[in-house]
């Protein structure tokens, strides 16, 4: 398919099970790719399994000056970006230390500003752009012991709402997407008798997979999309409704 041919399309965290997905389905559909992520090895190997242009960048988002002097040196306009790096660092709040709490926002939350602000110039120029952030369920419900990452998730309903609201007019849709529990190294972690209980509770059945949010993804980068903005898409299986 050629659907996003002369698209360029950037994704944080691609070296994740979900990043990874989001890359290959975006790149089926013609875009070009830049993985971003802090794995070398994995992106090369993902990169190798893709077609068309392909770019890395190894920064850490954290680090948003190195970020950002990286991207700029491949002078590539991103079109669609995909904000999905993300960390967990649990605890009960009581027992957190102060840099855990510090580097999952910092990573989470605000180095998706930072970026979205460094595309951002380019996709107002032309009059188009996808900004896609992956949120989660538990922005929206809490959880107990994530103190630090559900803020940084819930952050994103409100950054989303209000940069929405600010480029409209230029062409530029802003969206967010929060999956459930999908399969990945997050939720690979969790033992037998959490996951059949966890399954319990989903109405359809099944943890997620990152086809499901992929595809999510694709749908929001779509012209067909085009008049949706401002709004977060809950890809769950009926675990929470909204």
């Amino acid at each position: 398919m050629s659907e996003f041919k002369n698209k360029v399309a950037l994704i944080t965290g691609a070296s994740g099970a979900i990043g990874k997905d989001i890359a290959s389905t975006l790149n089926k559909s013609g875009a070009s790719v830049i993985l971003c992520g802090t794995k070398i090895d994995v992106l090369e190997d993902i990169a190798n399994d893709l077609s068309g242009k392909v770019e890395i960048i190894t920064q850490n988002v954290k680090n948003f000056e190195k970020f950002e002097k990286s991207l700029l040196e491949k002078k590539l306009n991103v079109d669609i970006l995909v904000n999905n790096a993300g960390i967990t660092k649990d605890n009960l709040l009581i027992r957190m230390k102060a840099e855990d709490i510090d580097n999952v926002i910092d990573i989470n939350l605000l180095s998706l500003i930072k970026i979205s602000k460094c595309v951002l110039k380019n996709m107002m120029k032309q009059k188009f752009g996808r900004i896609i952030s992956i949120s989660s369920v538990v922005g929206f419900t809490g959880n107990p012991g994530q103190v630090n990452y559900c803020a940084s998730k819930s952050g994103i309903t409100g950054f989303t709402k209000s940069l929405a609201l600010e480029v409209a007019s230029r062409g530029i849709t802003v969206n967010a997407i929060a999956p459930g529990y999908i399969t990945s190294a997050m939720t690979d972690k969790i033992s037998d008798p959490q996951r059949d209980s966890i399954i319990s509770n989903i109405p359809v059945g099944r943890i997620g997979k990152p086809s499901d949010i992929s595809n999510a993804v694709l749908f929001l980068a779509r012209e067909e999309a085009s008049y949706i903005t401002g709004n977060t898409i809950h890809v769950n299986g009926g675990l929470a409704m909204f």
